[in-house]
């Protein structure tokens, strides 16, 4: 068995792999790196009942990565950069032989994959610590949970100013419906739940755009999501909107969330898992 780990600034994921299977992942929280990589893996190998022997290599990626050793729990341990993982992991759980990857954490990272390439194309800081950030002073909510909740609740109506509040005829191949402002209709009466809607739409549509514009400068259709943000309830909503409106499409796999971690685990052989090894160097 292979185990991934993606160890991130404040979450770990762990996964292992046996053959083509995948054993339920699962995250830990810590800020210190290396008590979050040991956590993860005893408490992994305890809900799966398998022993350091089984194990056969362990492949750590993430910003945390460079504070461990080259051991972990007395296995050696091996190092892949986090955007080759992001790419492996990407094709790998959609299947696809070209596409861009998304990664939706903290803040987006973009990765185009395809053949023998894995290249970072950029990225931007509006993500999952945009949303925790603007509800905490705009609305007093810090729970992750409980901001999906009171979103599920709100209108865009009160908070974001559309194409039809402008314009009396759609323009160009825009609907109505269409967002012309983020918050460009701020109502006076709007309650928590309508901005925390709002917060989420800008976000979500941020990425979007994002991912739609990597896609079309290298001629792509196919957008794969991953991260702890395509668990959000509006992300699916929001963003196949943008699906039909400039005709990509968006995947988000199974263990979308845990697809670097994933990728870390195939990357020692990628051609086993149907995805072409990267050249050295890429």
């Amino acid at each position: 068995m292979t185990i991934g780990i993606d160890i991130g600034g404040s979450t770990t994921k762990i996964v292992g792999i046996n053959g083509r299977k995948i054993l339920e992942p699962l995250t830990v929280e810590a800020n210190d790196p290396v008590a979050s990589a040991s956590g993860a893996m005893g408490k992994f190998l305890s809900i799966h009942k398998l022993s350091l022997q089984e194990i056969e290599k362990v492949i750590i990626t993430g910003v945390g990565a460079s504070f461990l050793g080259d051991q972990l729990l007395g296995l050696p341990l091996k190092k892949i950069a986090e955007f080759r993982a992001l790419g492996y992991g990407g094709l790998f759980l959609s299947g696809l032989e070209n596409a861009v990857i998304v990664s939706m954490g903290t803040g987006t990272a973009f990765v185009k994959a395809h053949g023998q390439c894995i290249s970072h194309l950029g990225g931007t800081g509006v993500g999952g610590g945009t949303i925790l950030g603007l509800s905490k002073v705009m609305v007093n909510l810090s729970n992750f949970d409980n901001i999906m909740e009171a979103a599920s609740k709100g209108r865009l109506g009160n908070i974001d100013l559309s194409v039809g509040d402008i314009s009396q005829s759609e323009i160009g191949n825009l609907p109505s419906n269409i967002t012309a402002s983020n918050f460009g209709k701020m109502s006076e009466q709007a309650s928590k739940e309508d901005i925390t809607k709002g917060i989420l739409n800008m976000v979500f549509q941020v990425i979007g755009m994002m991912s739609i514009f990597a896609a079309r400068q290298h001629g792509d259709k196919n957008i794969v999501l991953s991260g702890k943000l395509v668990n959000a309830p509006l992300a699916g909503k929001i963003l196949d909107s943008l699906s039909r409106l400039y005709k990509v499409k968006f995947h988000i796999p199974k263990h979308a969330e845990y697809c670097t971690a994933i990728g870390a685990a195939i990357s020692a052989s990628p051609s086993e898992y149907g995805v072409k090894p990267v050249k050295k160097g890429e």
